[in-house]
């Protein structure tokens, strides 16, 4: 569907953005993970971008939150005293990204958002937001990002930053038109990107930092124009060598060294701190690595550093002010410790199974089985961190993860990504509902070997067909005609296949078509919303019509949906 498109850059714009940004990194992730082999070949670029976007949505939405605007897809005006400001949402924006910047290119994306909003934001009022204002915050973004970079390289994303900044300069009229301006200009800089760098030539990829500062210009685009431009080509056509699996390390450069001989972690906290002792931060930590990057301001830094002396970093930082969120990833082992316990590590379980469940009788059940989960309350669905922090509390060498739910595709896959930086082997089966799931848990053996349980619990996740009984909120399009508020809807595998009034007769209705495929099993999830008669009369109508299919009923509390169904 067509986004609609905003006309001048206000919350609301800003709001859209980093939406249609995070769904975009979403997709793109893997691929500029694929191609990330400057200034070290770790392959979690994309990754890292996407989590920084992700923290940034997550505070863009705690702002709407506060003033109960509603959900993402509502369109309500803002701006006249029922809504956040431009200053404010540029500023929560800005705030997000900066807490939670991973990597080399996270922390530079955290910071052009930053310059973004110090434009945007200028005294607290909106005096930026239309196309000149956006042609302005473009412009000190690039600035801001370049001079945040100890050593600042070519061929990377500060040169695709300045390079939209310089096309922006030169675009007249509205934000659809700075917008488009800029995302020309970013896009004909990363494709030179490779002749800027030998490592990216001899790869022959494009910066993977500067294509994904492309894929937010994108998104811009697409937040003023309705429409989202043609996806940017990740590979370099005719590369005088051909890339083989075991190239990218050494293909890493490191401010122009050799990724091999580069330093062996990644340091990254933030730090309170004043300016006077970050200036002389900066200066120690130059001295001990490289790629070094600090961005942030007014009390609060985001500090990003390559060096073979972890400690020494992290003790920099704690004559500077208060480090804290320590994080000391090894790139020869892609091991990665938080630090901050002092504690030996305990031992870890073999294997768990961790799982998003979308109420509360359904969390008992998993957990039951042996599970660890995150509950996914309707409208609040988890966030990639607390999918990462499930999986560390699940304390286990290898992970199964269980997202069950279509939307939470990308939000798993960079937590998977994520988890394995760690040292967890995680393998995501991509269940679209919770009876996928459930079908997944029930073959789940702890004693196989990890593919082969993988294998299985994935077989029977696709095995199982999956439907819901809902009440829509409000008038819309859907595949079975139109709906109004208050009409009950039937799902199958995803899309609408009726409408209705009733919530039986509509379950009924859901679950003969769901079974005219066949089934020996039929799983029934019942909500709080749900009439106590539901179960009784389709256990009724199974047994009857059904001889061979066997039911089970469980209670899933508040899951959103009225009944989920599973049919095996």
């Amino acid at each position: 569907m067509a986004q609609v498109p905003q006309r001048i850059l206000d919350a609301l714009a800003v709001r859209t953005w980093c939406g249609l940004s995070l769904r975009a990194l979403g997709r793109a992730r893997e691929e500029i993970d694929a191609i990330n082999v400057y200034p070290v070949a770790d392959g979690d670029t994309g990754t890292n971008l996407y989590l920084t976007v992700e923290s940034a949505v997550a505070a863009v939405e705690a702002v709407f939150a506060a003033y109960e605007v509603g959900a993402a897809d509502v369109v309500e005006p803002v701006g006249a005293g029922d809504g956040p400001s431009l200053a404010e949402i540029v500023g929560a924006m800005a705030h997000g990204a900066l807490i939670g910047a991973r990597g080399n290119s996270g922390t530079i994306l955290a910071q052009l958002l930053r310059g973004l909003a110090q434009v945007l934001a200028v005294d607290g009022e909106e005096a930026h937001a239309d196309g000149p204002g956006l042609r302005l915050a473009l412009r000190h973004a690039a600035e801001s990002a370049r001079q945040a970079v100890a050593h600042p390289v070519e061929g990377t994303v500060l040169t695709v930053a300045a390079a939209a900044a310089d096309a922006a300069d030169g675009a007249e009229g509205d934000c659809a038109e700075v917008a488009r301006a800029a995302y020309q200009g970013a896009r004909a800089a990363l494709a030179a990107t490779p002749d800027q760098l030998p490592a990216l030539e001899r790869a022959g990829v494009v910066d993977a930092g500067g294509h994904g500062l492309v894929t937010v210009l994108a998104a811009l685009v697409e937040t003023f124009t309705g429409r989202a431009p043609d996806p940017v080509a990740a590979t370099v056509p005719h590369a005088r060598v051909e890339r083989g699996p075991q190239d990218s390390a050494a293909e890493c450069a490191v401010e122009g060294g050799d990724g091999n001989d580069g330093p062996a972690f990644e340091v990254i906290y933030l730090l309170e701190a004043g300016d006077a002792a970050v200036a002389r931060l900066r200066q120690r930590l130059d001295t001990l690595g490289d790629s070094l990057v600090v961005v942030g301001g007014d009390g609060l830094w985001n500090v990003h550093v390559h060096v073979d002396d972890a400690g020494a970093a992290v003790e920099a930082g704690v004559e500077a002010g208060r480090p804290y969120r320590i994080r000391i990833t090894h790139f020869g082992h892609g091991d990665a410790h938080t630090t901050g316990t002092g504690r030996p590590p305990r031992e870890r379980a073999q294997r768990a199974v961790v799982a998003v469940v979308p109420g509360e009788g359904l969390a008992g059940l998993y957990t039951e089985a042996g599970a660890t989960t995150v509950l996914a309350r309707p409208g609040e669905p988890p966030a990639s961190g607390e999918l990462v922090e499930a999986v560390r509390r699940a304390h286990a060498r290898e992970v199964v993860l269980l997202p069950n739910d279509a939307e939470l595709r990308h939000t798993a896959a960079a937590a998977a990504e994520q988890a394995r930086t760690e040292g967890v082997r995680v393998a995501l089966i991509p269940t679209r509902s919770a009876v996928q799931g459930i079908a997944a848990l029930a073959v789940h053996e702890p004693e196989r070997r990890f593919d082969e349980d993988v294998v299985a619990m994935t077989s029977a996740a696709g095995a199982t067909r999956y439907g819901e009984v809902v009440v829509a909120e409000r008038q819309a399009w859907t595949t079975a005609g139109i709906c109004q508020a208050g009409d009950v809807l039937g799902l199958i595998d995803g899309d609408v296949a009726l409408i209705g009034a009733n919530v039986t007769e509509v379950a009924a209705t859901v679950l003969d078509r769901m079974l005219a495929a066949g089934g020996e099993l039929v799983t029934l999830v019942l909500g709080d919303g749900a009439p106590e008669s539901v179960a009784g009369h389709l256990e009724a109508r199974v047994r009857k019509a059904y001889l061979a299919v066997d039911t089970v009923v469980y209670r899933g509390g508040r899951q959103g949906a009225l009944l989920l169904v599973g049919v095996e």
